[in-house]
């Protein structure tokens, strides 16, 4: 493929994926415990970084990622395409967010790092900055979206208590008995958490498993942290990427029509 017209299109697609990352951003604005993701490029040459295995019979193979093998003898040139840009990943912005004032009894912001654990019906472990929690029809602390939240030991049941609430230090009270304690855990890189939906998070291979937060759990009760996205921010990285897209398209139009004129001038010969 022309390389121009490689370079004009790659450029395209990772604008596009940009704006993606944009508007899920924004469309989370008013989400509490949201953390903005950030996108990352790389050039396509650093992408195809070849690694180079000599077999016993003399033949190399030259593996390259994405993953797959050719098996020739001798060294093979690959080439570069130092110009061309793609979409490496994105990763999280783990600024914390605005705390606000909610009074609410089960609404609870984290002070410092940590995740809340949660758990869907088929048993699957997320975790979450999102604090507002409920009570669920079963007597168990949920989320607005009907996930559970986990503590010391399994669930937190309230039940139908008359007075109930959450200290500081993570411990639930109902009816004035202690009936369980938040537990909150932290990640080597969570930057690299990934997002699965209804805000919440996975671990990776590249973020680490999670680690309980064994001392200096702190959390600020009747409030909730707001998402760390700002939406001027936003915008502005919107305006940017949706030029570039424009420019790489005008780009990829003049490089094509230039082709056409190219192979029909040889053509003529």
């Amino acid at each position: 493929m022309h390389r121009g017209l490689y370079a004009a299109a790659s450029a395209m697609v990772v604008q596009e994926t940009n704006l993606d990352v944009v508007a899920n951003n924004l469309a989370n604005v008013d989400t509490a415990g949201f953390r903005r993701r950030i996108s990352a490029n790389a050039d396509f040459s650093a992408l195809m970084d070849r690694i180079e295995k000599i077999s016993e019979d003399g033949e190399t193979k030259i593996t390259t990622y994405p993953p797959f093998t050719m098996n020739w003898r001798g060294t093979q040139v690959i080439g570069t395409m130092a110009l061309a840009n793609i979409y490496s990943e994105s990763f999280m912005d783990t600024r914390p967010g605005v705390v606000k004032t909610t009074d609410a009894p089960f609404d609870v912001a984290i002070d410092g790092p940590g995740f809340f654990a949660v758990t869907d019906d088929a048993g699957n472990m997320y975790y979450t900055r999102q604090g507002n929690f409920l009570v669920g029809p079963e007597g168990n602390l949920v989320t607005v979206d009907g996930m559970t939240l986990q503590g010391d030991g399994g669930p937190i049941t309230v039940e139908e208590a008359s007075s109930a609430y959450i200290t500081n230090t993570g411990q639930v009270f109902a009816d004035g008995e202690e009936v369980g304690q938040i537990t909150l855990f932290t990640f080597e890189n969570p930057t690299y958490l990934r997002q699965v939906g209804r805000n919440c998070l996975v671990p990776n291979d590249d973020s680490g498993g999670p680690v309980p937060v064994e001392e200096g759990l702190r959390l600020v009760t009747g409030a909730l942290e707001s998402s760390n996205v700002s939406v001027v921010e936003e915008m502005v990285r919107m305006i940017e990427a949706h030029r570039a897209y424009e420019g790489a398209s005008k780009a990829l139009i003049t490089h094509d029509e230039s082709t056409g004129k190219l192979i029909t001038s040889f053509g003529r010969q």
